[in-house]
């Protein structure tokens, strides 16, 4: 299977959730192709990578569009999570989104991930979401990405969480769980 992504870590973590070694990405498949991610949810960002990316390999691709939703910000970032300040890394991002919070009381956040399974003829689409809080400061080594500030009710960011903890409470991990349990 193909997994739509060239994002190292992404490929890693999906991996280690399905327990499956023949994914690859596509780079692994020698595929230059960067889906523009400009639909309005995520389930039709995720499924529009499905289908471009199934139509150049011929096999069973997965897709997501995943997204930090933040209440204070009326769901900004969202389904632009990725390509909101695109020339910014991480870290940057971060120190933004922590910056517009603390104009708030409320830090509520969600973390949203949809998986897409496309075989050409079918969709499986699974979607899940871990809520928390933006964290008033980067915390962290481990993870990636939004890990960093992304804070559990026990005050922990996920970038503070071993892979394997990590890996059983994200909505990646509950949405791959499930589209596992679903293929089987």
């Amino acid at each position: 299977m193909v997994v739509a992504t060239n994002n190292k870590n992404k490929l890693e973590e999906i991996r280690n959730i399905l327990k499956i070694d023949n994914l690859y990405s596509l780079k692994d498949k020698n595929i230059a192709i960067d889906v523009v991610e400009d639909r309005d949810t995520f389930l039709e960002n995720a499924k529009k990578k499905a289908i471009e990316i199934y139509n150049v390999v011929q096999e069973p691709v997965i897709a997501d569009d995943s997204g930090l939703c933040i209440k204070c910000l009326d769901g900004f970032p969202g389904v632009k999570t990725h390509r909101f300040l695109v020339s910014s890394s991480n870290e940057e991002k971060n120190d933004y989104l922590i910056k517009e919070v603390n104009k708030y009381d409320n830090r509520e956040a969600s973390f949203i991930c949809v998986i897409v399974y496309y075989d050409g003829k079918e969709f499986i689409e699974c979607e899940r979401k871990l809520d928390g809080f933006i964290a008033d400061s980067r915390r962290g080594n481990n993870g990636f990405g939004f890990d960093e500030i992304f804070e559990l009710a026990n005050g922990l960011t996920l970038a503070e969480l071993s892979d394997e903890e990590k890996n059983h409470i994200s909505a990646r991990y509950l949405a791959l769980r499930e589209l596992k349990q679903r293929l089987s």
